[in-house]
């Protein structure tokens, strides 16, 4: 990444001036901002609203050369304010707690996005593989749509909560005796997890036509392999990739979100807390999300 450089792409705020040809916010409005804040505007995919796929190149929050103002190197939400283009922001509904729904103009779109687009109904089998920031939003939103949801995690710690968030079964993967009995259980799998695994477990426990999504992003040194003769023998299984959500998906995602009252779990800190947050969060001591409060910020 460039340095210097201002990260932050999960940010809720108020509208404190907008520019002469800004229609849809006025002062004062609550607002949010993801993880995009540019594409062209012109190409098939942010005609379709995908602008996280723009065909000339989506700009990012931060750390991202800007091709619409000179390459400028973007700045993140880690500050006092944020100027932003009028299509890149989103309302949020009055009366919704800015400090939690933060967080879902990255996690909750990223997870939103593929339940959705799976058509996950009421009784559908879903799996969610990783139990923290990602994961734990997964299973409040399938559970919503009424799926019956198995957590799956290398953590004993996390069973109750997982349980409480309406999961009807956890899994602890270092325990072999739960893994038993799974193969062909699930209609989708959904996978958070930010360490090595091996993904083709979670395929075979795909039922026939069933389908396996990964959002999750380990590093590269603990980043899976698959063999592709696992493919063949767990044949018509699917596996993909998600990319958060076009505008318009974001939009929806944070006004169900608000209307069904799904925010993640948070913990808001100042600023001055961040090297030891951020110490936490590697060390997966977080339940399950941390929220700078940049009022903090002197």
């Amino acid at each position: 990444s460039p340095y210097p450089i201002v990260p932050g792409h999960e940010i809720a705020g108020r509208v404190v001036q907008v520019g002469k040809n800004v229609t849809r916010f006025k002062v004062g409005d609550a607002v949010g901002v993801g993880c995009m804040v540019n594409a062209c505007g012109e190409c098939e995919m942010c005609q379709a609203g995908e602008e996280q796929f723009c065909q000339q190149g989506t700009v990012f929050t931060y750390g991202h050369p800007d091709r619409f103002h000179g390459g400028e190197i973007t700045q993140g939400g880690y500050s006092n304010n944020i100027v932003v283009k009028e299509r890149f922001a989103v309302k949020i509904p009055e009366g919704a707690d800015l400090k939690r729904v933060a967080p879902l103009l990255c996690a909750g779109i990223t997870t939103y996005s593929p339940l959705r687009r799976a058509h996950i109904k009421p009784g559908d089998q879903v799996a969610v593989a990783g139990f923290g920031g990602l994961g734990h939003l997964a299973v409040k939103y399938a559970t919503s749509f009424g799926a019956k949801v198995t957590v799956f995690d290398i953590t004993e710690e996390k069973r109750a909560d997982a349980l409480a968030m309406g999961a009807v079964a956890y899994v602890n993967v270092k325990n072999p005796d739960e893994l038993k009995g799974l193969r062909g259980r699930f209609n989708f799998v959904l996978s958070t997890s930010p360490k090595s695994y091996d993904p083709m477990a979670y395929v075979g426990m795909l039922k026939l036509d069933g389908e396996m999504v990964i959002v999750g992003l380990p590093a590269l040194t603990e980043a899976p392999s698959i063999l592709i003769n696992g493919f063949v023998f767990n044949a018509r299984r699917k596996v993909s990739g998600s990319l958060i959500g076009g505008m318009p998906e974001t939009q929806e995602m944070l006004d169900y979100s608000v209307a069904h009252n799904i925010y993640p779990d948070v913990e808001l800190i100042p600023i001055q807390q961040l090297d030891e947050a951020y110490s936490k969060v590697i060390a997966g001591d977080v339940k399950f999300r941390y929220v700078i409060d940049m009022a903090s910020l002197k």
